[in-house]
């Protein structure tokens, strides 16, 4: 018989349920699907028998604000709490514990717990993260559920896995957020100090370390400094040790790590090594002593003076970065370099040379009393590399000169002297004149001549004749023969003009002045040239335009400065020479050196010419005669190929080569001249008279001078 449905007669538990579903892992956690636990419940999830039931991640109250999970609500929100640990030491004779210090962080979020120990350098302990990051059970018997953030608080012990950690104090944020959950937080507890520490601070208090040894992090001021030097220029003064001198240097103060680079100076031709670097980079000690204090840039400064391992080094000077750096970390406005000229010298002791005894010449005598091993004079070379003529009629003066003598026999001989610029030697050459009763010839080797009237014994060394002292009209003095300078080559008179420095009666601007001076009878000076110029041909010859030009100036113009006016304004000559002559010279020439390949020069202008029509353009038949070194001079190539070249500026090669051909076409042979006569030439080669030109334009000379038009 059943037994009624009453309370307590019936055994069904199902009675009056309403949830019969399976029950799974996956639940709803604060409005987020999560793994709610790993033990399944029974049917409606009720629990099993024997099966306890441990609480949600999260003991918040459900409030009214937001439905937010608590990962997004409380995310990067930790509470800090200061605790300690006291840790027992055995077998220890100083200390029977040791005190050690933790910081506990507790997440919010997900209820986790994480504790590390900060480091102490040399605690002998390992330290770091003593705890990871994970969710952590209470102590027995309420191992099945978690801490939370009620149970932490200052003042109280919180027990991990075995180990009690005291906590004395937490962050302000901490204690905010403990109030606001309705917390009391206690007042901070003050923590024991650690036995071992402090007897090991009472040891290092009394011992001091031999060499640094604490590395100090200097990544800071190494990114702050970095590229960024002082450079200060220095002085070191070694003159008064043997063979030392006065040394420039350049110091460089690096920010980023305190080093100093030293570096030398050098001027050239210093006789030093190459190598500049003075000090290398590194710290630099203030006493020369490695356990000394090192430099820094509070320690540098104008007109101080540093050690740098026992040399004296002035700072007299600095660069712009590094005054403004010194004013605006320092506030020093004064700059003042300071100066470091050498002292002046003690008075050099005048040498005094024995004179002069005759034996060589006076600088061979010097020589000698000089060196114990004597040596040749050296001579300018420079000079003798820039103005030596290589057997050309360069760099060599050629004057036509009388002597200045009362004698009859004397009156008319004529002497060529020439003036070498690479040396300052003179010779004078007499040309030979037939029925003279004079032999001509060398009247003075090359040589060196003194100034008159110096002392022969003495102990200077004598002055010689230069270059300046030579122009036209002057009288020179050579070793007591007097020489009136008449004229000069081309090549002379066009040196004297392009260096009016050094030869002022050639300035041209200089001798117009000298007549501009007598403007006012420029109109009577007009008159005199129309009176002389008698055939109405506009100029006038040479001796007539300088007589009236030196009447004209009262004799302010010198000789020279007349012929420089007479240059500039004579009229130009055909000096073209006659084209039987050229061919005789260029056929001399070729016989002299054999040359002959002529068939070969028409089949090379045969190869030139591609189009066949037996003419080249005359720039490219000296440019074959070139390749082909045909010994004519440029002057007498130049005028052989005009001679040939027609309109268009092109040569029959055929013709030109078959004419120079001396074998099958022959001239005839040129005059003989004497061997004198040629010698004279080669020494001379201006003029054969004292005549520099022909005719001058008198009108533009009027012209230029007084602004005189033609009328």
């Amino acid at each position: 018989m059943p037994l009624p449905l009453l309370p307590g007669n019936s055994f069904n538990r199902n009675v009056g349920k309403e949830k019969f579903h399976k029950s799974q892992h996956w639940g709803f956690c604060n409005n987020v699907m999560m793994l709610v636990s790993e033990e399944k419940p029974g049917i409606g999830g009720e629990p099993l028998l024997g099966q306890k039931i441990k609480p949600k991640c999260t003991i918040y109250p459900q409030g009214d604000g937001s439905n937010v999970p608590s990962w997004v609500a409380f995310d990067k929100q930790v509470l800090s709490f200061d605790a300690y640990l006291e840790e027992e030491v055995p077998d220890k004779s100083q200390t029977n514990y040791r005190i050690r210090y933790y910081k506990i962080y507790y997440y919010p979020e997900d209820d986790t717990i994480q504790v590390n120990e900060p480091e102490v350098k040399n605690s002998g302990l390992p330290q770091g993260t003593s705890i990871q990051r994970h969710r952590i059970t209470l102590p027995p018997p309420d191992e099945d559920q978690f801490y939370t953030v009620y149970h932490f608080n200052v003042g109280t012990e919180v027990v991990f896995y075995g180990r009690i950690f005291k906590i004395y104090d937490c962050d302000t944020f901490t204690r905010n957020f403990l109030r606001k959950l309705g917390v009391k937080v206690n007042p901070p507890v003050q923590r024991p100090e650690d036995p071992y520490i402090k007897i090991r601070r009472e040891i290092l208090d009394h011992v001091e370390p031999l060499r640094p040894y604490e590395s100090l992090d200097t990544r800071k001021k190494f990114l702050q400094y970095h590229g960024k030097i002082l450079r200060f220029f220095c002085l070191w003064d070694d003159s008064v040790s043997m063979l030392g001198d006065r040394r420039e240097l350049i110091l460089h103060y690096y920010l980023c790590d305190d080093t100093i680079e030293i570096k030398e100076l050098l001027p050239d031709n210093s006789g030093r090594d190459l190598n500049k670097m003075f000090l290398r980079r590194s710290k630099l000690p203030k006493l020369g002593k490695v356990d000394q204090e090192f430099y820094k840039d509070c320690d540098l400064s104008l007109g101080v003076t540093i050690n740098v391992w026992g040399r004296k080094v002035l700072l007299y000077d600095c660069d712009e970065f590094t005054k403004s750096y010194y004013k605006s970390k320092y506030g020093i406005e004064n700059f003042t370099s300071v100066s470091c000229k050498p002292p002046s010298p003690p008075p050099k002791i005048e040498r005094k040379f024995p004179p002069y005894n005759g034996f060589g010449s006076e600088e061979d005598s010097l020589l000698n009393c000089i060196d114990l091993k004597p040596t040749p004079h050296q001579k300018n070379f420079k000079k003798f590399m820039e103005k030596h003529s290589y057997g050309s009629e360069n760099s060599i003066l050629r004057f036509l000169a009388k002597l200045d003598t009362e004698k009859y026999a004397d009156l008319d001989r004529i002497f060529v002297i020439s003036y070498y610029l690479a040396d300052g030697t003179i010779s004078v050459f007499e040309p030979t004149e037939n029925n003279s009763g004079l032999t001509g010839g060398m009247f003075l080797k090359r040589s060196r001549v003194k100034k008159p009237g110096q002392r022969v014994f003495k102990r200077e060394l004598p002055e010689y004749l230069k270059a300046e002292e030579f122009y036209i009209g002057i009288t020179v003095n050579v070793n007591g023969y007097l020489f009136r300078l008449l004229n000069a080559d081309e090549y002379t008179l066009k040196y004297m003009e392009q260096n009016v420095d050094k030869y002022p009666f050639s300035d041209l601007e200089r001798s117009l002045q000298k007549v501009k001076q007598e403007e006012s009878r420029s109109r009577e000076l007009k008159q005199v040239f129309r009176a002389a110029d008698c055939k109405h041909t506009k100029m006038v010859d040479y001796n007539t335009f300088r007589d009236i030009v030196m009447t004209f100036t009262h004799g302010n113009l010198s000789e020279q400065e007349s012929l420089t006016i007479a240059r500039h304004y004579r009229v130009p000559e055909e000096t073209r020479p006659d084209g039987d002559f050229l061919l005789a010279l260029a056929q001399e020439k070729f016989k002299k050196n054999f040359f002959e390949n002529f068939d070969r020069l028409i089949y090379a202008c045969g190869y030139e010419d591609r189009e066949k029509k037996n003419v080249l353009p005359t720039k490219d038949i000296k440019r074959l005669c070139k390749s082909f070194r045909l010994p004519l001079t440029n002057d007498l190539l130049e005028s052989l190929l005009s001679r040939f070249e027609n309109s268009e500026k092109q040569i029959d090669y055929k013709s030109f080569f078959s004419t120079l051909d001396w074998r099958k076409n022959p001239m005839p042979e040129l005059q003989a001249q004497e061997y004198l006569k040629e010698r004279c030439e080669d020494v001379w080669l201006g003029m054969s008279s004292p005549i520099p030109a022909k005719n001058i334009d008198y009108l533009t000379f009027l012209k230029d001078t007084f602004g005189l038009e033609e009328e």
